[in-house]
């Protein structure tokens, strides 16, 4: 079974809207959108869910009133500022601060701090019309993402295996975070995506670097490469130094905006330049991991 990730150092390249594409041209695939804090691969596939669970990760402090003796301990001790004192004495916990350390539930005399695993959103078995979708949504604020990446990662293999379907195709996050080493893990190819600025380049040596790091084969994809042939040598150069084969090189083109307003992948309008280019990129693609 086959991995490919498509990940970008930085938002806006393009990243989501090529998964898209892609997903139209793959065969035998289970689909994924790993990026858990801010997905939108389901604006363009407009998923419907077969099934749909908690995702339940870390604990968070809560304390209980009746038990409470109000000796201030836990605020005193509490080094992220997440106890909160009340003009009425009692005290609380602010959830947005606490790191679930457990310090205070540990040293509370009255042993009165609860201690609950967190819901922290809703992972989904979706179906949509280019095939199964593994996708997730955490709560606004809420931290996990690398493991919930993983899970993901870990159902997809398991939906593939039960369908008897060959490429799993993932929608990365973007920049190198925790999420986006999550989703590294097993990965056979990473095509990275990157535009010609300034701050594509940086960013793209950044993922890169990671990418190796980690041993994971990487390909590129210059988006909007005609926007600023300086730029766009440049990175063919740091690609060529680097052994990266740049499979891409895709111009800019409104159609993008159309297919997107259209709630559709842009290989699905009407044959154009640009589509034709992303159906050459993607059998380069599939020619790297075999």
């Amino acid at each position: 079974m086959r991995e490919i990730l498509i990940i970008s150092g930085k938002g806006g390249t393009g990243k989501t809207s090529l998964t898209a594409a892609f997903a139209h041209l793959a065969k035998n695939k289970v689909l994924c959108d790993l990026d858990v804090d801010a997905p939108d691969l389901h604006l363009l596939l407009a998923p419907e869910h077969e099934s749909e669970v908690e995702f339940w990760a870390g604990n968070e402090a809560r304390i209980d009133q009746d038990t409470c003796q109000q000796c201030g301990l836990c605020r005193e001790m509490c080094r992220y500022g997440a106890v909160i004192e009340h003009d009425d004495g009692h005290f609380s916990v602010d959830s947005l601060r606490c790191e679930g350390c457990k310090v205070c539930v540990s040293f509370c005399p009255d042993e009165a701090i609860e201690f609950p695993e967190k819901h922290c959103g809703q992972w989904y078995i979706s179906s949509t019309r280019f095939g199964a979708m593994v996708h997730a949504r955490l709560f606004p604020g809420e931290e996990n993402s690398g493991r919930l990446v993983a899970l993901l990662k870990q159902e997809a293999k398991k939906l593939a295996e039960e369908r008897h379907l060959d490429l799993i195709l993932s929608d990365g996050a973007p920049g190198i975070g925790c999420p986006v080493i999550s989703s590294l893990s097993g990965t056979d190819l990473a095509v990275l995506v990157t535009e010609p600025t300034p701050s594509g380049r940086h960013d793209l040596e950044r993922v890169a670097s990671l990418c190796d790091h980690f041993k994971v084969a990487t390909a590129v994809i210059i988006n909007k490469f005609d926007l600023n042939s300086e730029q766009t040598a440049s990175i063919e150069g740091f690609c060529r130094e680097k052994n990266y084969p740049v499979v891409g090189k895709l111009p800019h083109d409104k159609v993008i905006t159309e297919a997107m307003v259209q709630r559709l992948a842009v290989t699905e309008l009407a044959e154009t330049g640009l589509s034709l280019e992303i159906e050459k990129t993607w059998q380069k693609i599939m020619q790297l991991v075999p």
